[in-house]
């Protein structure tokens, strides 16, 4: 029994340009041709096209079906090892499924991470926003998760007198919003140890943290904002506290 490429595509269930591209990869074997220069196709290369979409439809890799050996018509070894790739990938796509039903069930942005998902309320400012999402790339596991659970939090009212000021605001009205920011600062701090220390365990380096952060502060707030809050680690540090807003 021999068989056109056409018919021996037909038979497996691949298409014509898939057995061509098995011949130019080496996976399949070019049969004999016929007196007119057309190719014929046995058995044995119609088995080899079903193991070849079987696998393909498995999930290996053209280059790893290559390796296989033929003869061997259970290689447990590569099996398991798919298996795990495949486990790998089933958590990776739950985890996805996980964030994206935070992200639609709670209107985030696409680039807000769900860890902060409780700091996406209608309250939080833009720049707030911003800070967590770089916040989410440079601080450690600790200080992380402290900031996204004081994140959690609704916004005092003077949070949003903070989110609003003006960018001319005087010297005694920014003095005064540190001053009322202090309790608050306070409170959040002991509730949160690992907010002392911001920059412990972040993955890159504290200096690279600390310099990451420095500019994101400088470029999402203004420097009335910026103000206060040196005021405020001022406050702190004469509190003999000794910690960074």
């Amino acid at each position: 029994m021999a068989w056109s490429t056409r018919e021996i595509a037909e038979l497996a269930g691949v298409s014509l340009r898939a057995v061509r591209h098995y011949h130019e990869v080496g996976l399949l074997a070019e049969p004999e041709r016929r007196a007119n220069g057309y190719k014929q196709y046995g058995v044995a290369h119609l088995l080899r096209l079903l193991r070849i979409k079987r696998l393909t439809g498995l999930g290996f890799p053209l280059g790893r079906i290559g390796a296989m050996d033929d003869a061997d018509d259970h290689p447990e070894e590569e099996l398991r090892a798919l298996d795990a790739e495949l486990a790998a990938t089933v958590e990776r796509l739950q985890q996805a499924r996980a964030e994206l039903g935070v992200i639609l069930h709670r209107s985030l942005p696409a680039g807000q991470s769900p860890e902060f998902a409780g700091a996406a309320h209608a309250d939080v400012s833009e720049a707030d926003r911003s800070l967590f999402a770089v916040m989410t790339r440079v601080l450690g596991p600790g200080p992380r998760r402290a900031w996204a659970e004081v994140m959690r939090q609704q916004p005092t009212v003077v949070d949003k007198e903070f989110d609003v000021l003006p960018a001319d605001a005087d010297e005694g009205t920014r003095q005064d919003l540190a001053e009322r920011m202090l309790p608050h600062v306070r409170e959040a701090y002991a509730e949160h140890p690992d907010l002392r220390t911001p920059n412990a365990g972040a993955p890159r380096g504290e200096a690279f943290a600390m310099e990451t952060m420095g500019r994101a502060f400088r470029d999402l707030y203004s420097p009335a904002q910026l103000d206060v809050l040196q005021r405020l680690n001022a406050l702190l540090t004469a509190d003999s506290r000794n910690v960074r807003p």
